[in-house]
């Protein structure tokens, strides 16, 4: 019964935060755009963050703004024109939260630099990988100190992704499975995910969490994309379903299936956890109780559940078989299996060590937030964080995707610094 009272009370508290003081040395961040996703992303998790103020939100519609502004009690309303925006040009602002289509991420990001703003960039980070090593090389030749830019891929920076890491080692992961679907009918006819020309489609929305997470569990770059299949999207002229394979150094493969119009039995919405499954080779480990000329190997499967939104509630399932063999013939002398399940809403060394910061009610969003903060201000922070590097070589592994399953590149846009 507690366990059940902890978990609602974490839920609830997720989306109503409290809401200290904030400090005379706040963050003014403001938001290009008006889409929900700002509400879940960065407004509700600044709420919390005494250093973090909302100050201000842009659209090319003015009344649009106006009412955005009113809704979530942010003080200024600003209008975005076909070459600038007002929001860029106020030194009251000191970062900027890009959510436009992706075809706009590297335009608007590239302004917002050039403004001398820091940029928290909603992933994809932009459209290709052309475009990402024009924005991040663009970003390297700003003279120091140059403003932060991070791209938004959220679920890394919360403890369950760390802890759910530590669990596996790279090199001898044998395959992993990453499933993160988005029921039918979420996503509405008219929604900017199924346009082409803003860059959307499954494997450029949740499918580059995928992409991720597959990059994460190898700790490498896939050298190759084995088998790629684009769904058509029953709207529009991208795809709804993208599943890929792809091969990564130590010969091991990783396959992802992301899809954000799934359905089920009769073409009802179709309802799946997301999670990660990933499956070591069998290893040869130390153990205490050795004896000699035994042998003891394991091969261990580790599935983490509900990652994106590990916050509310998520599992991390540890399975061990465990083989005890005579070293001189491989004989098996005892076989056994061991489960464990752990979850971490919070970091281990909370409260000791330096950076890790965190309560169990902070979203992977918060989390994410803090560590944005933290490098604006030159503080210590987790030790998670997301380069230009990472960023390029994630478009990179998604343009391959596309390349392999025979469809377009997402265009890249004619924008000019």
């Amino acid at each position: 019964m507690g366990a059940f009272l902890s978990l609602l009370v974490r839920c609830w508290t997720v989306d109503h935060p409290p809401e200290p003081p904030k400090s005379r040395s706040a963050i003014r961040i403001g938001i290009l755009g008006t889409g929900w996703i700002a509400s879940r992303a960065l407004i509700t998790p600044a709420k919390s963050h005494p250093d973090v103020i909302i100050a201000a939100v842009a659209s090319r519609d003015k009344t649009r703004a106006e009412a955005y502004a009113r809704k979530f009690s942010i003080p200024i309303a600003r209008l975005i024109r076909s070459s600038a925006v007002d929001m860029l040009d106020d030194p009251a602002i000191d970062a900027i939260y890009n959510p436009l289509p992706n075809s706009e991420h590297c335009e608007w990001s590239m302004r917002a630099l050039k403004a001398g703003k820091h940029v928290l960039l909603e992933k994809p980070c932009v459209s290709n990988s052309l475009e990402a090593e024009t924005l991040f090389g663009y970003h390297s030749s700003l003279p120091t100190p140059r403003p932060v830019l991070l791209e938004a891929i959220h679920p890394r920076f919360h403890p369950a992704w760390s802890k759910f890491l530590s669990l596996i080692s790279g090199p001898h992961v044998e395959k992993a499975d990453v499933v993160f679907n988005a029921p039918a009918g979420f996503f509405k006819e008219g929604d900017i995910r199924w346009r082409y020309d803003l860059s959307g489609g499954a494997l450029m929305d949740i499918g580059s969490y995928t992409v991720s997470c597959l990059r994460d569990v190898f700790g490498a770059e896939p050298v190759g994309v084995e088998s790629a299949v684009a769904r058509p999207a029953k709207w529009g002229d991208v795809e709804e379903g993208f599943k890929a394979g792809f091969r990564f150094p130590n010969g091991g493969v990783g396959f992802i299936d992301a899809d954000i119009n799934k359905t089920s039995f009769w073409g009802l919405p179709g309802v799946s956890i997301p999670r990660v499954v990933v499956q070591q080779k069998e290893m040869e480990v130390e153990v205490e109780d050795a004896i000699e000329g035994e042998v003891q190997t394991r091969k261990r499967t580790v599935t983490i559940w509900g990652f994106p939104g590990a916050m509310y509630h998520h599992s991390i399932e540890v399975v061990d078989v465990n083989v005890r063999k005579r070293a001189s013939d491989g004989e098996v002398l005892r076989r056994w299996t061991k489960k464990e399940t752990k979850k971490a809403y919070v970091w281990e060394g909370r409260g000791v060590e330096s950076g890790k910061e965190g309560e169990p009610y902070w979203s992977t969003y918060r989390y994410m937030l803090e560590q944005f903060v933290n490098r604006i201000k030159g503080r210590d922070g987790s030790g998670v964080w997301i380069d230009g590097e990472y960023s390029i070589n994630q478009m990179k592994a998604i343009d391959a995707a596309f390349e392999k399953a025979g469809v377009p590149i997402r265009p890249t846009s004619s924008f000019k610094i």
